[in-house]
């Protein structure tokens, strides 16, 4: 099992994600494996990853998650990742998901978003 299915099923576990959401996450990164190789890279030759990076401090206890997702499956990895803490589902109200998507299909790379909420959660959006 590749380390991608393993984070999915971990963050279901720990209850950051719902079962139907993890499934959704499961078969997006199976039909992505089923993508022509020229969809899944860049320009160097390199797949291109949505990574969503959670930080986290709750009773004194740090919490870092990170979840990559392929640029193709971008748009789900979005909603997903506003769901981690419904403090950031708030604070992302303001943000334009459809110009996210134009940005990394005009080619963005590096921090798109990030995000902290009023409790000190942060969430980065990067573009690999």
């Amino acid at each position: 099992m590749n380390d991608e299915k393993l984070k999915i099923l971990k963050m279901i576990e720990d209850g950051i994600i719902t079962a139907e959401e993890g499934s959704k996450l499961l078969n997006a990164l199976a039909e992505s494996a089923d993508l022509p190789t020229a969809a899944k890279k860049n320009e160097s030759g390199n797949a291109k990853w949505l990574r969503v990076k959670v930080l986290s401090t709750e009773n004194g206890v740090k919490t870092k998650v990170n979840v990559n997702v392929p640029v193709a499956l971008v748009e789900t990895g979005l909603k997903i990742g506003k769901r981690f803490d419904k403090n950031v589902e708030d604070s992302l109200k303001d943000v334009d998901l459809n110009e996210i998507l134009e940005m990394i299909k005009n080619g963005a790379e590096g921090k798109i978003v990030e995000v902290e909420s009023d409790n000190g959660d942060i969430v980065e959006v990067y573009v690999e």
